[in-house]
């Protein structure tokens, strides 16, 4: 009986961080670029009662007896699905239509990937930079800051569908400015380590950053101007999951409540 003590509570346990994923799910339902977390559960080892030649004449039994010992949590996997696109009436608001991350740098000098595209021109001692609301510079395809001199003018710049940035000439067409906005992707970015404030970081798990600049084997992903991918977060679902999780919970609890009427039992039979 001890065992189902044990057993149970690693159920409470990772119930528990589910909830807390899910609660964290819909904390971020309105997070630009947020992807949603779901919880992955494994069984823990399993305890061998019988084996299979324990019959009083020796024979080869079927199968075994076994007892499991509870659950654990295996992993937070994020779920890269596409969000919605949502109008902005901001020039630097930027969302990926594709498997593409853009990329900026930190403070640190590290590269981090990113699909909140809500960035901004900032002010620079040469010119203007683009920047994410942090002020970390976003990078180019050649995985440089994307830097403009101060010859231009912050409103009139616009980013194709492909990431060039373009500027007026004379007759107010847009030309090239031989700049890109650098989109980035990985075999498994499942594998990519969460660092907060939707940023990535690369792991060994997910594989270096595929540049799609430089990389025909992939599929292009298309920037919309304009445009902010809104969070994966499905509000129903995530409601639905916390029933179950809470459900789950109570029945795990509901285990050892059992578990201590016995055992109660026992110790009143032998007084």
């Amino acid at each position: 009986m001890v065992r189902s003590l044990w057993t149970a509570a690693t159920g409470m346990i990772a119930q528990q961080n589910n909830v807390d994923t899910i609660a964290n799910n819909i904390a971020n339902v309105n997070t630009v670029g947020y992807k949603t977390e779901t919880n992955e559960f494994k069984s823990l080892l399993y305890q061998t009662l019988q084996t299979r030649t324990t019959t009083a004449n020796g024979a080869q039994k079927p199968i075994s007896a076994q007892v499991g010992l509870g659950t654990r949590n295996a992993s937070i996997t994020s779920q890269f699905t596409q969000g919605a696109l949502l109008e902005s009436e901001s020039n630097t608001a930027f969302a990926i239509q594709g498997e593409g991350f853009f990329a900026v740098r930190g403070e640190d000098g590290t590269n981090y990937y990113t699909r909140n595209g809500d960035f901004n021109w900032s002010l620079t001692a040469n010119g203007i930079a683009l920047t994410n609301s942090d002020g970390q510079a976003v990078l180019n395809t050649q995985g440089q800051p994307i830097t403009l001199g101060n010859q231009y003018i912050a409103s009139k710049l616009t980013v194709t569908a492909d990431g060039q940035i373009m500027y007026p000439d004379a007759q107010n067409n847009p030309q090239p400015l031989n700049i890109s906005i650098g989109l980035f992707q990985f075999m498994n970015p499942k594998g990519l380590n969460k660092e907060g404030d939707s940023l990535y970081t690369v792991s060994a798990a997910s594989g270096a950053a595929m540049n799609e600049a430089t990389n025909n084997n992939l599929n292009k992903s298309v920037v919309r101007q304009g445009y902010l991918e809104g969070s994966n977060v499905q509000v129903a679902d995530e409601m639905v999951n916390l029933i179950v999780a809470q459900r789950a919970y109570e029945l795990n609890s509901k285990a050892i409540t059992t578990t201590d009427d016995m055992m109660s039992t026992a110790v009143q039979v032998k007084r």
